[in-house]
């Protein structure tokens, strides 16, 4: 008897025999589809199915199955010609879900260790159920489908081929939240997981990017003390909603963009006080030499003290419109700048009085001509604004000489405090000491002098100016990792109310983060492409008088070669056999 080979790789699935011998002597054989793979070079077996006992193997319903099967693939039996006598009816298509995509998730999933790191960190506790694999449709989920826990525990179950999970429910999602929470009190999962990719991939991470946002919650009021531990609160939204209570997250990413480790905070914490906790944070990790790249936010004179702490050093964003003064002076000096690349030019300044600090001053000409065009555009605003408001004085004072009678000025002064309140036609006026709006020529020649310029600074003597400029550019792959949070996993909506569910939210959706990074890195192409090509491949469920079969349809070209890109296997063709 011959099952029809179907195996991606061509080598053909068989059934093979295991025994094992009882105390008494006696020998107990069981039976098993099987498979081979080639893995690194060699050929190794894999059990696809386990039959059971061979002395209570049901021999005529195999016999029927494979008959079906060959009748179902189109294929002659092989070698029993009573095989598609006894086959009895043809196989049903009973069910289809997609499988390609979660296959390719589940191959790094493994390859990245997270099953590894969440089973030493849970130790030797027994579960009712696999809490590995819940998380790992969690996760998923998040990358597929977004959806909440308990729309995703309904999607696992019955929408998706998840590998080595047919069903769970919204308990063991929010049971397998609280223990990944616990696990992760002191990062010991996120380090594990980062470590296994830093060696898998041979990251560098010399170099380590860290910023923040935040994300907001759909309610009226804040968390008191005593409710969720007071962690959604009001604070300042970098989404643009200061009427909704927040959580602020903080991510630091490699220079690839590859993830290395998540924070969360209440949403009251200001960005000043945050730095060293992260530093603080990732010394137990023994990452060696490594430069900190910050923005403007966080380049307090204390925070980057705290981060020369044993031996580290930083790259950070200078605000060029503070006042500061070694800011302006560093702007101020005459050199000549160097060609990095078409559009970016950098000269090193070195000011006395900072002898441990190297200043950086950037310049774009193609930001440079955008900005004098946007300039040029408000000003031009202003002046009509002006002019017509003047105009509108005019005309109401020539009334009230006509007519006698006093005309309220309050429209005209709430137009002008409308002008000076603004927040970017503001800073080109003056207001004289009659009270009336002047377009203010010296704030413009001043903006003038920083069109298309940012200024660095850095601790580190060792990197050239150029190293430091384009260190600095590659911090939009930080700003890059939060809108991949926040759309293509849907960070947000976040339906958890108590502080430990909404931790262990931002941590499913950082290993989702993670596991398409580390896709889009081997594929050289986005997630979307990836996720779209090989979702196409479905498991299919055939079901007949014989038994139930679950057959996968074949990746198309480009789908296999994402698979291969990742390092993963193709779907087997048959992936469950249940003869009758």
């Amino acid at each position: 008897m011959h099952l029809p080979a179907c195996s991606g790789d061509g080598v053909g699935m068989y059934l093979r025999t295991t025994q094992r011998r009882n105390r008494d002597g006696s020998v107990v054989r069981y039976v098993q589809v099987a498979h081979n793979r080639r893995v690194e070079g060699t050929t190794q077996a894999q059990v696809l199915v386990n039959l059971g006992r061979e002395d209570g193997l049901d021999v005529d319903g195999l016999r029927r199955l494979v008959g079906s099967i060959n009748r179902y693939l189109g294929e002659p039996d092989a070698g029993r010609g009573d095989v598609v006598e006894v086959a009895g009816d043809g196989l049903t298509v009973v069910e289809s879900r997609p499988a390609g995509t979660a296959w390719l998730l589940d191959g790094l999933w493994r390859q990245l260790g997270v099953d590894a790191a969440l089973a030493k960190v849970l130790g030797r506790r027994r579960f009712s159920t696999d809490v590995e694999r819940v998380l790992f449709a969690l996760v998923a989920n998040r990358a597929i489908d977004p959806m909440s826990k308990l729309a995703t525990a309904e999607w696992a179950s019955h929408d998706v081929a998840l590998p080595d999970l047919e069903v769970m429910d919204e308990d063991q999602a929010y049971r397998a939240m609280d223990l990944l929470v616990a696990a992760d009190a002191q990062a010991e999962v996120q380090e594990a997981v980062f470590f296994t990719v830093a060696d898998l991939l041979n990251l560098e991470v010399d170099l380590l990017f860290f910023d923040t946002t935040s994300t907001y919650f759909e309610r009226d009021s804040e968390d008191h003390d005593g409710e969720g531990g007071g962690f959604r609160r009001f604070g300042h939204s970098k989404d643009h909603r200061p009427d909704l209570p927040q959580i602020v997250i903080g991510l630091a990413v490699t220079r690839e963009g590859i993830p290395v480790r998540v924070w969360c905070w209440p949403g009251n914490t200001n960005d000043q006080a945050i730095l060293p906790e992260v530093k603080d944070g990732l010394r137990g990790w023994r990452l060696g030499r490594v430069v900190t790249v910050v923005d403007r936010g966080f380049s307090s004179d204390a925070n980057l003290a705290y981060l020369r702490r044993a031996g580290g050093h930083w790259i950070a964003g200078e605000r060029m419109r503070d006042g500061s003064a070694d800011a302006a002076e560093a702007l101020s000096r005459q050199g000549r700048y160097q060609a990095v690349r078409d559009n970016l030019r950098v000269k090193e300044v070195r000011l006395d009085r900072t002898p441990d600090r190297r200043w950086i001053v950037c310049h774009n000409p193609d930001e440079a001509t955008r900005d004098k065009a946007q300039r040029d555009a408000a000003v031009a605003r202003l002046e009509a604004e002006l002019a017509a408001i003047k105009a509108a004085r005019a005309r109401d004072a020539a009334r009230a000489r006509k007519t006698r009678r006093k005309i309220s000025d309050d429209a005209h002064r709430r137009a002008e405090c409308a002008l000076r309140d603004h927040p970017t036609l503001g800073r080109y006026l003056r207001q004289t000491p009659t009270g009336r709006l002047q377009i203010n020529r010296a704030a413009i020649r001043a903006e003038e002098r920083l069109d298309g310029k940012y200024l660095l600074s850095t601790s580190d003597p060792d990197l050239t100016a150029e190293d430091v400029a384009l260190g600095y550019k590659n911090l939009l792959e930080a700003e890059r990792g939060f809108r991949d949070l926040k759309s293509t996993l849907e960070l947000r909506p976040v339906f958890h109310r108590l502080e430990p569910r909404i931790r262990a939210h931002v941590l499913l959706c950082w290993l989702a983060l993670l596991l398409i990074r580390v896709a889009e890195r081997r594929c050289g192409t986005t997630w979307r492409r990836i996720a779209t090509e090989v979702g196409r491949v479905h498991a299919v469920t055939l079901t007949g008088s014989a038994g139930t079969v679950i057959q996968t349809t074949p990746p198309s070209d480009t789908a296999a070669s994402f698979l291969a890109a990742c390092g993963i296997d193709p779907l087997p063709r048959i992936t469950h056999l249940h003869p009758a």
